[in-house]
Parts: structure tokens; sequence; C-alpha cells
């Protein structure tokens, strides 16, 4: 198994998350391990480092890869999601972490393997799930949920203007037969998509993909309730980076940075404040830092990240 790659952003994330060499760092999308390896490097005899996956194949390949690392530091893996990050460092024995790295959405390996049916380019069952021991596939959605419910997470998640008419082409579509496999959904939403918007933009099938599988892995749900945990988690100094691919995802990530700065909401012609805003975090990044033109040139598909950066007070 191949597990090579290019980790996002890795120059900055390392820089922003300001490792000191004893301190005790959660990687929450351990994936290929590439910013793990990096942060191992930098901790000393004490320093710990804890990676979490809800993919068993991304565990087993990091494990071996961390192996081969020159540290001191120790390494844990972790087969959990990230929003349990709370649960996990309580059966750790620690109470709090110097920094947390959420690099989210799908990984490139999952992409590249066909079977667990992410991608629209090639055939395959039609699953899309990131633990594939848990919750329910792309398959079952297609064939079960109400069509007014398609149509929303086509619409929500993946800003299609389409969405209403792809969702009556499923259903139309599963009423004579199930729908099983990629292949049969992206022609669904080709016949559904009409021709004069195919010609231009992204494949037609990518925003439905990217919605369905946000869907599966209720991405934007779990991202939601971990901010906060992660929060929580952190010892006062301690960094929280994350990296977004999509713009629901950002405006997540920068409400919530907003919100905990202690920013007053309430109407300036109010007399004093009354909200009780409360300062927990400083926002090291005032705008998203985006990758540089020479990592694009070596990976595309880092062309839609972006990284934000707090710190706990």
């Amino acid at each position: 198994m191949n597990f090579s790659h290019k980790p996002v952003l890795l120059e900055e994330c390392i820089k922003g998350l300001n490792i000191i060499e004893d301190g005790i760092y959660v990687d929450g999308t351990l994936g290929r391990a590439g910013h793990s390896e990096e942060i191992l490097k930098r901790l000393g005899k004490k320093g710990l480092l804890i990676g979490i996956d809800q993919d068993k194949e991304a565990i087993e390949a990091s494990r071996e890869r961390l192996k081969k690392v020159s540290t001191k530091g120790s390494f844990v893996a972790i087969h959990s999601n990230f929003e349990n990050i709370r649960h996990i460092l309580n059966d750790l024995n620690i109470k709090s972490v110097n920094g947390i790295l959420l690099d989210l959405g799908v990984s490139s390996h999952q992409l590249d393997i066909s079977e667990r049916g992410f991608t629209y380019q090639e055939d395959a069952p039609l699953d899309m799930r990131m633990n594939r021991s848990t919750g329910f596939s792309a398959k079952e959605l297609v064939n079960t949920w109400p069509r007014e419910e398609i149509e929303r997470v086509i619409r929500e998640y993946g800003e299609e203007k389409w969405a209403a008419r792809i969702a009556e082409f499923i259903c139309e579509s599963r009423n004579h037969a199930e729908i099983e496999t990629t292949s049969q959904l992206v022609d669904i939403i080709k016949s559904a998509v009409p021709a004069a918007a195919r010609r231009n933009g992204p494949h037609p099938a990518k925003r439905t993909f990217q919605a369905i599988r946000i869907a599966v892995n209720r991405e934007l749900e779990v991202l939601e309730a971990v901010l906060p945990e992660a929060l929580e988690c952190l010892a006062g100094g301690g960094r929280l980076c994350v990296i977004t691919f999509h713009s629901l995802e950002d405006r997540i990530v920068k409400n919530f940075i907003r919100d905990r700065t202690g920013k007053c909401k309430c109407p300036p012609d109010f007399p004093q404040c009354v909200c009780g805003a409360v300062k927990e975090i400083k926002a090291i990044t005032t705008k998203p830092i985006t990758p540089k033109q020479t990592e694009l040139a070596l990976n595309h598909r880092a062309r839609s990240a972006k990284l934000r950066i707090a710190e706990k007070l």
C-alpha cells in the first residue's frame, strides 16, 4: 500500500502549531501521517503525539511510516473520529494538550482507491464512508432517503443549482432499479443537468458527490461539535490549526474563531454589553492561509485549502 503523499500547507501548519519539545499534540486527521511525521520530529523525550483517524487503513499505514521516523517523542494512534477527542484524552489520562491539527475532507488515498466510492471518475460501489465499519453508505442515502432530503443535501452541501432536478432524477431511477455504483449515479446526474450547463465548469457530478460524502460522514455536524471540544482540550497558549477544503467548512471555522475572540454581539445602540461575550482565544490568522504557487504546482489537490489558526488564552 503506497501512502507517499504531499501533506497540504505543511510548513504553515508546523509554524502555526508553535511546537515545544516536551509538548503534547493531537493530529485529529492522521491520514498518511505527513503532518504527524514533521510534528514528531520536533518533539523531545517527554513529547507525545496522538494521531486520530476513523480509517483503519490510515491507522495501520501511519504506524508503519512513523516507526521509521528518528525521534525522541512518543506516538499513539487511535482509531476513532476526532469528535471524540475529549473522551480519547480522558482515556489516556491527559487533561490538556499544546496543539491540535485538523486537516479536513477526504484524503488523497481515499480518493485514489476507487472501491471506496468517493470519486465520480471511476466505477465502484456507492459507499463514501470514511469509516467503513459504521454509519450509512451513499448507496443507502440515494436509495432510501426522501426526495426532499436528497434535494436539501445536494443544494446545501454541494451548493448545486440543479439540486431539485438531480434529486427528482435519482428518485425516478431508483423506482426502476436500485442505484448501486458510482457510474450509475454519475449517469443519472448527467441526465438531470441540462447539456448547456455541462459544457463549462467542473464535472457535473462533482458538487453532488461532495454533498453526499458530507452527509454520509456528517462532516459539518462533526466539525461544529469538535471545535468547542478542541478549545476545551487546549492548554493556555495552545494552538488550534484547521485546514478546510470548501466554503461551508471554512465558514464554520471562521465564525467559531470570531465568536470566541470576545467580540460583543449586542446591537450598536445598546448602552452597554449584555451578551456576555468572553475572550477565550486569539486569532493568529486574520485571513486564511492558502497554498503558495510552488505548492500548487506540485499538488493540485491543495488548490482549495485554507488554514486558520487560533491560540487559547
